[in-house]
């Protein structure tokens, strides 16, 4: 797991290294075990490394092969590495190294562009090819791994996120009209390839994009997921069984493909609790297991301790805990969202990067339960989407969306004020062929767009602050393949996850298994009172808010009369107010410091 940046010049130019080196910094976190640069002809790549798999130099990156003339800059982990590596060897390749890198550059070097269909991980890469003059790029199927990009008339740049993109200058930093509508409704999520700035832009999940130095350019999709009933003859015991089997091996590839210590992020709730239950099925003892806690407020517990103590001590893990004070948290705040490749409202992103400071002190990697809500139906608006009436849009526009047009159209002054854009992505997305039922396509909508710019994106950002490398089980392209087949009334049981609440039967305690769907609590970001309440007025009533111009006055004025209204929560019960304050803050943060710099020649 690391950090990488780049550029190919497209008017002839050679690669600039002094602009990569300007990029490395904004990407020092990610890779805090080292840092390399190359350039060759038009092109300029910089790495900072997380040394997980094979730790000695001969992995180190930009990794140069000079006999096949390829030179790669990699972020991820590919599971089957091994597997692939014997492959090749029977094909007659030598290699340098032991890890994973390496392998993806025989792996293209033997099949092209269609390596990426071998490969079974997370990851981003760029590969250098200079025989061919080619700059391939690619992104797993799931989007796990970011890939961020910049095209201009002289040159293409590329960073595994925006601030190092930013760094480098000469960036556009207008706001994406589309993207702001998809921001403030969505949660926060705007598909790919839009960013909220109109000069970044990231390559789709699934997807790879190769480019020329003269400037041309061909993306290809290379996974598609189909919701379809491939499976017609599995009764219940058959599916769970077969999810079982799989979600099994997803969680032992994790543990085992590593040169370092694993362990597993544990919230309380059914999922990482079965990722714990499942290692220990698999043999693994002494596991290290860590929990975070928050002030309660009023109405909600701020910690999950009496769900995750009982798990880890059946298991005997080597438990962490960690209580956090509000005080620490508001204080905080401002150094999460600079960690934050694109403003993200979930509550849990600052919890996220609190708990990974701390793990990050113990272990290098470890497995989080990210995406079992969205693969098996876990969260309390699928069964309402799938219990109301009327076009595919509204079903899930009612449920779902954090506020309808005619609000955003208060929320956002003049300029701002455009079509729909949201309501027309949602049909598009929905009206998919490749699902039998309309909770098929949302959840299908789901794990291949909604998640990766929401939970993954998250967790991804704020381990990888600290050096912190999470994997995902749950996101096992063969385990959502698997569930995306299995009839949705199977998951929508038991108030959802009803084939993983089966399997978890016996392995976990009741209380565990049985407790109605929790979230990464943090209460003071929906209940806002006190400091964070008076924190959020600073930041909408600043100079530069005001300056910006972004939200209108009397809907700010509003939400900050009474944070609390029940008006003033979002469907999936976030605090509108929050989101406001967020996303102003963010840009401050990354927008306004980089303003001279993006103007720059």
């Amino acid at each position: 797991m690391c950090g990488f940046c780049g550029e190919l010049r497209l008017d002839g130019g050679a690669g600039r290294i002094d602009l990569v080196r300007r990029m490395l910094p904004s990407l020092a976190r990610r890779g805090p075990d080292g840092e390399g640069v190359w350039h060759d002809g038009p092109v300029a790549l910089g790495h900072r490394r997380l040394a997980i798999i094979d730790l000695s130099d001969h992995a180190a990156q930009p990794m140069v092969d000079a006999t096949l003339g390829l030179t790669l800059v990699f972020n991820g982990t590919i599971y089957n590495y091994r597997e692939l590596r014997t492959e090749l060897a029977e094909l007659g390749y030598h290699f340098f190294s032991r890890g994973d890198s390496e392998v993806i550059l025989k792996a293209y070097h033997a099949w092209g562009e269609h390596c990426v269909e071998r490969l079974h991980g997370m990851f981003a890469f760029a590969i250098w090819d200079r025989h061919q003059q080619q700059l391939f790029l690619a992104r797993d199927r799931l989007g796990i791994k970011p890939l961020y990009y910049a095209p201009g008339s002289d040159g293409f740049r590329f960073a595994s996120n925006t601030m190092a993109l930013l760094a480098g200058g000469g960036i556009d930093t207008d706001i994406d009209p589309i993207a702001l509508h998809h921001q403030l409704t969505l949660h926060a999520v705007i598909p790919a390839p839009r960013t909220l700035l109109q000069g970044i832009r990231k390559l789709e999940p699934a997807t790879t994009l190769t480019l020329t130095a003269d400037g041309s350019s061909h993306h290809r999709r290379y996974w598609q997921l189909d919701a379809v009933r491939s499976q017609t003859g599995w009764d219940e015991a058959e599916w769970t069984e077969a999810i079982h089997v799989s979600l099994r091996e997803a969680v032992r590839k994790r543990m085992v493909v590593a040169d370092v210590p694993v362990g597993v992020l544990l919230s309380g709730g059914l999922d990482s609790s079965l990722l714990v239950a499942l290692l220990a099925e698999a043999g693994v003892d002494q596991l290290n297991t860590f929990s975070i806690g928050f002030e309660d407020a009023a109405q909600e517990s701020g910690s999950e301790f009496e769900f995750s103590d009982p798990v880890a001590a059946r298991y005997d893990t080597r438990h962490h805990r960690f209580l956090i004070p509000n005080d620490e948290v508001l204080q905080r705040l401002p150094e999460a969202v600079e960690q934050m490749a694109e403003p993200m409202v979930g509550q849990d992103a600052v919890a996220f990067y609190l708990l990974a400071e701390q793990v990050s002190r113990e272990v290098k990697v470890v497995q989080s339960g990210q995406g079992a809500d969205e693969v098996f139906a876990g969260y309390f608006w699928y069964p309402r989407m799938a219990a109301a009436e009327g076009d595919l849009v509204r079903r899930f526009a009612d449920h779902y969306f954090d506020r309808d047009h005619d609000e955003l159209l208060a929320t956002v002054t003049a300029p701002w004020r455009g079509d729909d854009y949201t309501s027309g992505l949602v049909a598009q997305r929905l009206a998919m062929p490749e699902a039998d039922t309309f909770i098929d396509r949302v959840l299908h909508f789901d794990v291949t767009t909604l998640i990766v710019d929401d939970p993954v994106k998250r967790v991804d950002n704020m381990t990888m602050a600290w050096g912190l490398e999470a994997r995902v089980p749950f996101l096992d392209h063969h385990l959502v393949e698997l569930a995306a087949a299995m009839p949705p009334e199977l998951k929508l049981a038991s108030g959802g996850k009803h084939v993983l609440r089966s399997i978890a039967r016996g392995r976990l305690p009741d209380a565990v298994i049985d407790r109605p769907k929790g979230y990464f609590p943090m209460p003071a970001l929906k209940y806002v009172r006190g400091p964070f309440l008076d924190f959020m007025r600073d930041i909408l009533l600043s100079q530069p808010a005001r300056e910006r111009g972004l939200f209108d006055s009397q809907y700010v004025e509003r939400l900050l009369a009474a944070p609390e209204a029940s008006a003033h929560y979002t469907r999936l019960q976030g605090s509108k107010l929050w989101h406001l304050a967020l996303l102003e803050l963010w840009l401050q943060r990354h927008v306004d410091g980089h303003l001279l710099c993006s103007r720059a020649p």
